[in-house]
């Protein structure tokens, strides 16, 4: 399924990106432009994958189109597994990720002589959501395992070790395909995949359906990507989580330097090697990455450090020459 932006501050970022290429001597019109080897930037760009990564990646769609006028770009939200297994197929350009790709995804793609590169596009710190009258501040990643465990039982809060609330517990989190799932169960749970059984609530890659229970059951408690959680900060409450040096809130400083552990990760997008060969699909990865603080803003995101963006841009320079 492909979606659009929910709106908002792409206007006035899409004004601040003409005032830079102004300010650098363009044209000041789009459809004359063109790579830095002159061939010009037309043509579809396909995404698939992450439901965490698609706000960065359809709010890039949107100002990439807008400078680009003949350029067509496409984003769906079938998961990070969904997204790689079109990827290995070879139905879609790039794959959004909010994992790295694993062996047998690799596997696949080698199978179809589609080979590819890891390009990170922003930071996440995970978010644990609780309703906004919770009176619960933090836990630590053995209260979260007490929840989220694979032999877990629990159905009140006050069931938790060392937490004196008594309401029943309602438990949310995203299906299988989900890259957030798969981290959030290694990092939790010690294994990829492994959770509760009865009483696990499984939104697919549905996040807006997690924060909406979450808002509506005052026991309930969600994760899911920061930016979902920083454009909703107003109707639910971010938990701190304490992973062994105390509680830490999820902040993009604390993202960034790693203090936020263990679920601050990167975010991806996975370009094939003849896909990087188009131009619009170079020239668009090259916008998510030179432009990553207006996208990444736009949509309440954590961008890359400019150490980060040259590093990316060295690495898509490469792998595109």
């Amino acid at each position: 399924m492909t979606k659009r932006l929910r709106g908002t501050g792409l206007i006035s970022v899409a004004a601040a990106l003409t005032l830079t290429m102004a300010a650098c001597g363009g044209s000041g019109d789009p459809s004359t432009e063109s790579t830095s080897s002159g061939e010009a930037i037309r043509g579809e760009v396909k995404l698939d994958g992450s439901s965490t990564v698609f706000p960065i990646a359809e709010a890039a769609a949107e100002l990439f189109e807008e400078r680009y006028p003949d350029a067509i770009v496409s984003v769906g939200t079938s998961g990070t597994g969904g997204g790689f297994e079109k990827f290995c197929q070879g139905e879609i350009d790039i794959s959004n990720a909010s994992r790295p790709v694993n062996d047998r995804e690799k596997a696949a793609c080698a199978e179809n002589d589609i080979t590819f590169a890891e390009i990170t596009v922003g930071i996440d710190a995970l978010t644990v959501l609780v309703h906004p009258d919770n009176p619960v501040d933090c836990l630590t990643i053995g209260q979260l395992a007490e929840i989220y465990g694979p032999d877990s039982t629990i159905t009140n809060w006050n069931q938790i070790t060392g937490i004196d609330f008594d309401v029943e517990l309602v438990v949310y989190g995203p299906g299988e395909d989900s890259g957030t799932f798969a981290y959030f169960t290694e990092a939790i749970n010690g294994e990829e995949g492994q959770i509760r059984g009865a009483g696990y609530n499984n939104i697919g890659e549905n996040d807006n359906s997690g924060l909406q229970g979450v808002q509506g059951a005052l026991g309930g408690i969600f994760y899911v990507g920061y930016t979902y959680y920083a454009e909703n900060q107003g109707s639910v409450k971010a938990l701190q989580i304490d992973g062994g040096d105390g509680c830490v809130a999820p902040t993009p400083e604390n993202a960034r330097n790693g203090s936020y552990a263990p679920l601050s990760r990167g975010l991806y997008m996975y370009p094939s090697g003849a896909s990087l060969a188009k131009p619009q699909v170079r020239a668009f990865l090259e916008f998510v990455i030179n432009e990553n603080e207006a996208i990444t803003s736009a949509v309440s995101a954590i961008g890359l450090t400019q150490a980060q963006k040259t590093e990316m841009l060295g690495l898509i320079d490469s792998l595109a020459s």
